[in-house]
């Protein structure tokens, strides 16, 4: 049996359908992503399964029992499921050790592992408004897993963390699967987030699924370019362009564009690639952004070294797995 499975569950809200006949399912320990641009549905989504909205139609089944709307009970909410939005507020007045007692159903031991898998150990006796941006974000996470849920919904968990405080919380939420038996589903805008954690990937349109697949799948093989845009830069490989490249790849060549990453581009030699003239080249850190000019047409590629200046006239071909 399915830890969490989703079943046609929709959203409409003042005559608009924010969420549209979503279905999927999650196992133990597997890891989701939800992706999608702003407006998706993605938040709506994630609250329908944390039992905080009530779904239009469709239902959520949770370790075999249908989770309940806030229509339904008191308080809205499942006790099985954590969840922690991107808007969250910690009291103020409190120490941090205090916060986390009150929000606490297991023992002294396990509270403690916690703070420790969340790097916030060190914070315990802090007040609230003597912590940073991204100290408050990870002591928000350990409020919600001292109430001990089996699966964790984190809704834009990275947003508005500096580069620091955001691979701090990277490394926490892959310890979290792997310290303390808790699965998670996460949603985010950002690639860097979800393709080096998900097992999974839903990529969220107009509240509907438009592509699912693994992040390779995903990031190589999107369906459109919606989904291409969403995860990176990429080329769009017209088939004259196709025609030009094959002379120098085996490619299976058709009439429709194809989404060409800029990575499976490379720099060859005279007469083992196609012509063409750089039109820049810029520094992005771990290798140069170089834009050429091929038939007219304007190709993104990458190098990491070897980089040509502008008006340079190299020769480029695709990699075996474009």
């Amino acid at each position: 049996m399915s830890l969490l499975t989703v079943s046609g569950l929709s959203r409409v809200e003042e005559g608009s359908l924010i969420v549209n006949n979503i279905s999927f399912s999650q196992e133990h320990n597997q890891k989701i992503a939800i992706s999608g641009a702003t407006g998706s549905g993605k938040t709506s989504l994630l609250k329908m399964i944390a039992g905080l909205l009530q779904p239009t139609s469709g239902e959520v089944i949770f370790e075999g029992i249908r989770v309940q709307g806030p229509e339904e009970k008191l308080i809205p909410g499942h006790p099985g499921i954590g969840y922690l939005s991107q808007y969250f507020k910690l009291r103020n007045h409190y120490r941090v050790e205090e916060l986390l007692a009150m929000s606490s159903h297991l023992g002294t031991e396990e509270v403690r592992t916690i703070a420790e898998v969340c790097r916030v150990d060190h914070l315990l006796h802090r007040w609230t408004h003597q912590l940073s941006g991204g100290e408050k974000q990870r002591i928000a996470l350990a409020i919600v897993l001292v109430a001990a849920p089996s699966l964790l919904l984190l809704d834009e968990p990275y947003s508005n963390l500096d580069g620091i405080h955001k691979n701090i919380l990277k490394s926490v939420v892959e310890d979290i699967g792997q310290h303390l038996d808790t699965t998670c589903l996460l949603i985010s805008h950002d690639p860097l987030d979800t393709l080096s954690w998900a097992d999974m990937i839903y990529v969220l349109k107009a509240g509907s699924i438009v592509q699912q697949g693994t992040p390779v799948n995903i990031y190589r093989q999107p369906i459109n370019e919606y989904v291409a845009a969403l995860f990176g830069k990429y080329n769009i490989l017209t088939p004259a362009l196709a025609i030009a490249f094959s002379e120098y790849n085996d490619l299976e060549l058709n009439r429709i564009n194809s989404f060409i990453r800029p990575e499976e581009f490379k720099r060859t030699e005279k007469g083992k690639g196609v012509e063409a003239m750089v039109e820049s080249a810029r520094f992005c850190g771990h290798a140069y952004e170089v834009m050429v000019r091929v038939q007219s047409k304007s190709i993104t590629m990458l190098l990491h070294h070897d980089v040509p200046s502008k008006g340079d006239v190299i020769y480029v071909s695709l990699e075996g797995e474009a």
